[in-house]
């Protein structure tokens, strides 16, 4: 055997005593031994390195990494904290991650089983059940959802529930209410998104020099921007581009 194998062989075996020794997720074990390479170095990486620098960036790493090696832990972390506590916090850390995977009908029945007691109109939970009522097209029930959280909660603010309130009009074909909540939110929401669907809203009443009046401000705006807003909002401003 050339000395380049026998070499790798002693890493794999090394990095696997590792992880048994100190109790790491056993799918390490698989990722070392089928790819001896890519996964050597992703468990250095993930693993040893964080616990030698620690900081945002390594735990960033740590976190981007063990997602691929382990898709799901996430989910089985809040599906475990619904079995133990089955609080509110639990059940919207769940629904929030049924709802990041696309199980919309799942996410809602999270969401409504948080909903009791004195938790009957929390804020942060209806707002992630209207965001999966939405998701899954059920507009009139996202759109009583999030009157529902500004009927009890007065006071809460969220520039993403207020854009999906305009959206979930719009989706209704209630057209004006939809472009006075677009007028509300565009100024002050942290992105390019709201202005870039009030435009788009302008443009679908016929209103299409003031729609290429924003749609302009916008393009001309992030022009000025730092290069991480528009890496950040990309989407939005291809889109706008494409518009004008």
């Amino acid at each position: 055997m050339s000395l380049f194998f026998i070499l790798t062989l002693a890493v794999q075996a090394g990095l696997i005593v590792h992880v048994i020794r100190t109790g790491r997720n056993m799918l390490w074990i698989w990722a070392i031994a089928l790819l001896p390479a890519a996964g050597s170095l992703a468990y250095v990486v993930v693993e040893i390195l964080p616990a030698l620098f620690r900081g945002p960036a390594a735990k960033r790493t740590k976190s981007s990494i063990g997602r691929i090696i382990d898709p799901d832990r996430d989910l089985r972390e809040a599906a475990t904290a619904v079995e133990v506590s089955g609080n509110t916090e639990a059940r919207r850390r769940l629904a929030e991650e049924l709802y990041d995977r696309g199980q919309y009908a799942e996410s809602i029945a999270s969401a409504e089983a948080g909903l009791r007691g004195i938790f009957e109109h929390d804020p942060t939970l209806l707002l992630t059940l209207a965001k999966a009522q939405f998701a899954a097209e059920e507009f009139a029930a996202a759109r009583a959802t999030l009157e529902r959280l500004i009927q009890n909660n007065p006071e809460f603010r969220s520039a993403e529930g207020h854009l999906l309130y305009a959206r979930a009009l719009e989706a209704q074909e209630s057209l004006d209410q939809a472009e006075h909540e677009y007028e509300a939110v565009s100024p002050g929401y942290p992105g390019a998104e709201a202005r870039l669907r009030h435009a788009l809203l302008l443009k679908r009443r016929g209103k299409i020099d003031e729609s290429r009046r924003m749609l302009k401000e916008l393009l001309d705006g992030a022009k000025l921007a730092p290069a991480h807003y528009r890496k950040a909002q990309a989407e939005w401003l291809d889109r706008a581009r494409k518009e004008l």
